[in-house]
C-alpha cells in the first residue's frame, strides 16, 4: 500500500510539474498587441503580419484595439493595455490614441516587459515622462514615417499638377487633416512642407499657389465633408486627404453632388475599396493617386522586434516601413503585393 501511495504521489508531482511547465511556456510565449483599431482592413493586415511573425518564432499574440481612434475610446484602450500587463505578457506592442499611459508603461518597465511602439506610436508627453523617471520600457519603434510618406504624396501630386499651377493666377491647394493626433499632424505637415519646397524651387510655380488646411478631430458628423465644402468655398483646385476615412467621406460627397467637384484634383493616403475604385475612375472628380502604408510588414516587424527584445537579441531602435505611391498605372500590382488592401 505504501508503495502504491508513493507511486500515486510521484505521478501527481510529475503532472503538477508538467502543468506548471506548460502554463509557464504559454505565458512566456505571448506578445500582447494593442493597436489603434481592430476591425478595419488596415488593422486586420497589421494583425496578419503580427500573427505570422509570432508563429515564425514559436509565439502567439493577443490583438486588441478600440472601436475608434477618437478621444472617447481612450479609456477602452487603456483597459486593454492594463489587461495585457496583468496577464503578464512576454512583451507588448502598442500604438496609443492619446496620453496617460505613463503609469502602465512604468509597470511594464518594472516587470521587465519590453515595449515596441508601432504605427504612430506612443504620445511624446508619455515618452518624455518615462525618460525623466528613468523607466522607459520602449525598445523599438516600427512605423511608416507619416511625415516622409506624405512627402512622397506631395512630390507625385506636385508633378501631376505643376503645369496647372504654372498656368494659373492663383492655384489653391487644400489639405484635409483627419485628426489632431501625431499621425494627422505629421501627414499634413509632411505634405505641406514637401509641396512648398518643390513649388517654391520651381520658377514656373513659385508664388502662384496658396495652401489651405482644414483639420478635424475625427470623422463624426461628416466632418470631412464639411472640410471639403469649406475648401470649395475658398476656390480650391486640388486636395490632399490624410487618411482613408477622409477619402471615404469625400468620395461619398462627390458621388452625391454630380459635377460640383469635378474640376478638383485629389490625392489620398492609405487604401481601401473606395479609394481603389476612385483611382480607377468611378467618380466625376479625379483621384490622381495615393500613398500606401505596408500594414502587413508594420505588424510583422513590430512583433519580431518585440520577440528579439524578449529573447535578448539585438533590437533595431527604429524600423522605418516605406510608403509607396500608387495610381492607375500600378494599382493592380500594388494590390497583388499586399501593399494596397481592399475593404
Amino acid at each position: 500500500m505504501k508503495k502504491i501511495v508513493a507511486l500515486i504521489l510521484a505521478l501527481v508531482m510529475v503532472l503538477c510539474m508538467l502543468t506548471a511547465c506548460s502554463a509557464g511556456s504559454s505565458t512566456g510565449k505571448v506578445i500582447g498587441v494593442v493597436a489603434k483599431g481592430e476591425s478595419h482592413a488596415f488593422w486586420q493586415a497589421v494583425k496578419a503580419g503580427a500573427t505570422d511573425a509570432a508563429a515564425k518564432y514559436g509565439y502567439t499574440i493577443t490583438f486588441r484595439g478600440p472601436a475608434s481612434e477618437s478621444a472617447k475610446d481612450l479609456p477602452s484602450q487603456m483597459e486593454m493595455v492594463q489587461t495585457a500587463l496583468s496577464n503578464n505578457v512576454a512583451g507588448l506592442v502598442l500604438a496609443t490614441i492619446g496620453e496617460g499611459y505613463t503609469d502602465m508603461l512604468t509597470q511594464a518597465y518594472d516587470s521587465k516587459i519590453p515595449v515596441v511602439q508601432f504605427d504612430s506610436g506612443i504620445w511624446a508627453a508619455d515618452v518624455d515622462a518615462l525618460n525623466a523617471a528613468g523607466k522607459n520600457p520602449i525598445v523599438s519603434h516600427v512605423a511608416t514615417s507619416n511625415y516622409d510618406a506624405a512627402g512622397v504624396a506631395a512630390e507625385n501630386f506636385f508633378n501631376a499638377i505643376k503645369g496647372d499651377i504654372a498656368a494659373s493666377d492663383g492655384y489653391v491647394v487644400g489639405v484635409i487633416q483627419h485628426d489632431l493626433t501625431a499621425t494627422g499632424i505629421d501627414r499634413a505637415g509632411g505634405f505641406i512642407d514637401k509641396f512648398t519646397a518643390l513649388a517654391d524651387a520651381d520658377s514656373t510655380t513659385a508664388g502662384k499657389y496658396t495652401i489651405e488646411k482644414e483639420e478635424k478631430d475625427g470623422d463624426a458628423g461628416n466632418a470631412y465633408v464639411t472640410a471639403l465644402e469649406a475648401l470649395y468655398e475658398k476656390g480650391v483646385n486640388a486636395v490632399f486627404m490624410t487618411n482613408e476615412g477622409v477619402v471615404k467621406q469625400v468620395s461619398d460627397a462627390i458621388s452625391a453632388a454630380g459635377d460640383k467637384y469635378s474640376s478638383i484634383l485629389f490625392s489620398g493616403f492609405d487604401a481601401g475599396t473606395k479609394q481603389i475604385e476612385w483611382i480607377k475612375g468611378s467618380l466625376s472628380a479625379t483621384l490622381v493617386g495615393s500613398v500606401a502604408q505596408d500594414s502587413y510588414n508594420i505588424g510583422y516587424n513590430a512583433v519580431e522586434q518585440c520577440i528579439f527584445a524578449v529573447e535578448g537579441k539585438d533590437v533595431s531602435a527604429n524600423v522605418a516601413i516605406a510608403g509607396a505611391w500608387y495610381d492607375a498605372s500600378n494599382i493592380d500590382d500594388m494590390i497583388a503585393k499586399n501593399l494596397v488592401y481592399e475593404g
